[in-house]
């Protein structure tokens, strides 16, 4: 005989509340679908106008994943993502966009395409990369503290997603011993697109357009023979890339807060999207997420109203609050453009995924010293992707720290950090010349 589970008195309420939000958040999100769709129209018409040079969204292109950034069929690193072509909407799947007519684009360098959009700041600050002869990417560097000493080690740090070089400058170079002075060079990257970096628009901001630029910009400029890596959130993926390649330098990795959904090669890039940009309203940190994700036109309006107006808004904030200088997190927030952030939220975090096995796979044969850490109060990468990390390579070692959040693991512990990190460094640098004398 069936038995209907009795409704307690105890769990009805969190039921009703879970199916509310569900119910709304169905609503919401239609309406988030049909305003992207008419947004979609809408800068149709407008970059028609006021742009020379255009290439088609991805509500158009809905058939070429899998394609290189020139339209030639490949794999690996070059590939774009296939949640820029398979994100759902229900308008546009209707065959809402299909009566108007496809455009003709090009991603071809001809000086246009390298120009911000009508949509993007064009402050001095903004386009001082453009003045840049040899385009590089802006790397801030802490030399050894004694002068024409050799640095014993050379480390490389890789910020995440909307954030810029000064997650490093302003919490690990200002806390380093006087012993990690004296024998550590320190290398802070604005990775492609972000800080002060460049941000072409004829660049699609691949893994392998960021693996070039960090490989151009520092391991070739410096000739770096030996290296650590360290690297926050996003720039986890970009760091196992480069140790993936540069086995024989890389002394040792240390991961903060990866984003790693172990899954088969063809739902990687799609179940990374879906966990870490669900469609939901709470919390609003996924709720801001999933409409940066999911929506093109929408995530370039925010853009065109926040980025494109941040010396507005840094002025108001400073006016406000009666303070100089801003925090430098809600700076970095808006040093980007819609495309660059746009491309490598896809073509980094999610298409990125299929890439990670293959990356974990070859550290863990090179014996590279491997240690994640992690908040237990993570609201954007969910613990459990520091655990699939350590089923993946045995060898890892991770570290839970308690009550500590995405960003603040790293703000609110900053001379903590710091030790941690150069212990780090002096263990692997004797596992490393030991492996080398064997």
């Amino acid at each position: 005989m069936l038995k209907i589970p009795a409704i307690t008195t105890s769990n009805w309420p969190e039921k009703a509340v879970h199916n509310l939000i569900s119910a709304v958040s169905l609503i919401v999100f239609a309406f988030l679908d049909l305003l992207d769709i008419v947004l979609c129209l809408f800068y149709r018409f407008i970059d028609g106008i006021k742009e020379e040079n255009t290439f088609p969204c991805y509500c158009e292109n809905r058939g070429t994943h899998g394609r290189s950034a020139n339209g030639d069929e490949d794999d690996g690193e070059i590939e774009l993502s296939e949640t820029l072509f398979q994100r759902k909407n229900i308008f546009r799947d209707l065959g809402l966009l299909e009566f108007t007519k496809e455009r003709e684009g090009s991603l071809k360098n001809d000086g246009l395409m390298v120009k911000n959009r009508w949509s993007d700041c064009n402050c001095e600050s903004c386009l001082s990369w453009q003045k840049l002869e040899d385009r590089k990417l802006h790397v801030v560097i802490k030399e050894p503290s004694q002068a024409n000493m050799k640095p014993a080690e050379n480390v490389i740090f890789l910020h995440g997603f909307l954030s810029s070089s000064s997650l490093w400058t302003e919490t690990v170079f200002p806390n380093i011993s006087e012993t990690g002075n004296q024998n550590c060079r320190l290398f802070a990257v604005d990775l492609l697109g972000f800080g002060k970096s460049p941000k072409p628009r004829d660049c699609l901001y691949t893994m392998k357009d960021h693996l070039e630029m960090v490989e151009k910009s520092l391991i070739n400029q410096f000739q770096l023979e030996s290296f650590h890596l360290v690297a926050h959130s996003m720039g986890c993926i970009i760091a196992l890339a480069i140790a993936a390649k540069y086995q024989k330098s890389v002394k040792s990795i240390t991961l903060i807060a990866p984003p790693y959904f172990p899954s088969s090669k063809e739902k990687a890039s799609l179940n990374a999207l879906n966990r870490l940009a669900e469609r939901r309203l709470w919390p609003p940190l996924l709720f801001g997420s999933s409409v940066m994700s999911w929506y093109e036109h929408l995530g370039r309006s925010i853009c065109f109203l926040i980025c494109r107006n941040h010396r507005t808004w840094e002025w108001l904030l400073k006016l406000i609050t009666g303070k100089r200088e801003l925090p430098f997190m809600f700076v970095d927030l808006t040093r980007h453009t819609h495309h660059s952030a746009w491309h490598t939220m896809h073509n980094v975090i999610c298409g990125g995924a299929k890439l990670m096995d293959g990356y974990l796979e070859a550290v863990s044969s090179s014996k590279i010293v491997l240690t994640v850490i992690q908040g237990d109060k993570d609201e954007v990468v969910p613990l459990e992707c520091m655990h699939n990390m350590k089923l993946k390579v045995p060898s890892a070692e991770v570290k839970i720290i308690s009550n500590a959040n995405h960003n603040f693991l790293i703000l609110e512990r900053k001379e903590n950090f710091t030790r941690d990190l150069e212990h780090i460094w002096y263990s692997a640098a004797e596992n490393y010349k030991q492996n080398l004398c064997s």
